[in-house]
């Protein structure tokens, strides 16, 4: 079974590339959902984000405000690497167990793993090659825009992260996100063909 990365800058089309994939039968780990998992209350995850950060990101409902928290670290790249620190390697070690059932399972031609840090975690080390899903930066200006975010908000996010053309260096498959939706799942079920025909979609 190989263990494939899919990654891309915030509102690149990565996660649209995740959903077609689990739509043409691959196994998806959600790096993100894993990662609000790994911070519910209780665990030693959200003890440490209580003492690095204050008791200031919890909130009322007795878990991380995740909003009050991206504040604090996109404003700031040492906290941010401070909560990465806590948050990265128990992601890794859930999503190294994931893949290691269902490959126990008989899963065959390939599972992905989706990660918006998925390159700067060094996750991709770990595996067998890495889908980069890519578009224009206007185009990521315009789609965080229409999430609602500020115009501020939306550069800091985009400049907390590794620049689309570094994260292209990575890429044992590119999937353009800059058209339409149609022509974005074209590529995916071309890539789906070749994984399932077995031709080498790894580095």
């Amino acid at each position: 079974m190989k263990r494939l990365g899919i990654t891309g800058g915030i509102a690149s089309g990565k996660s649209a590339v995740a959903g077609m994939l689990r739509e043409l039968g691959f196994n998806v780990i959600d790096a993100d959902a894993l990662g609000h998992e790994v911070i519910e209350p209780g665990t030693s995850a959200f003890e440490e984000i209580g003492r690095e950060f204050g008791k200031g990101v919890i909130g009322a409902d007795g878990r991380i405000d995740r909003g009050k928290l991206g504040a604090i670290v996109f404003a700031d790249a040492e906290k941010l690497k401070r909560l990465n620190a806590i948050v990265h390697p128990r992601v890794e070690e859930e999503m190294v167990r994931l893949f290691g059932e269902w490959e126990k399972s008989g899963v065959k031609d390939a599972a992905f793993v989706e990660a918006a840090l998925l390159v700067e975690a060094g996750y991709q080390k770990n595996l067998d090659g890495l889908v980069v899903a890519w578009c224009q930066p206007e185009q990521q200006m315009e789609r965080l825009l229409a999430r609602g975010l500020s115009e501020a908000e939306a550069r800091r996010r985009i400049a907390a992260q590794m620049p689309a053309e570094e994260k292209l260096k990575f890429a044992t498959e590119k999937i353009d996100c800059s058209g339409s939706l149609e022509e974005t799942r074209r590529q995916v079920e071309e890539l789906a063909a070749k994984l399932r025909r077995g031709t080498d979609a790894s580095v």
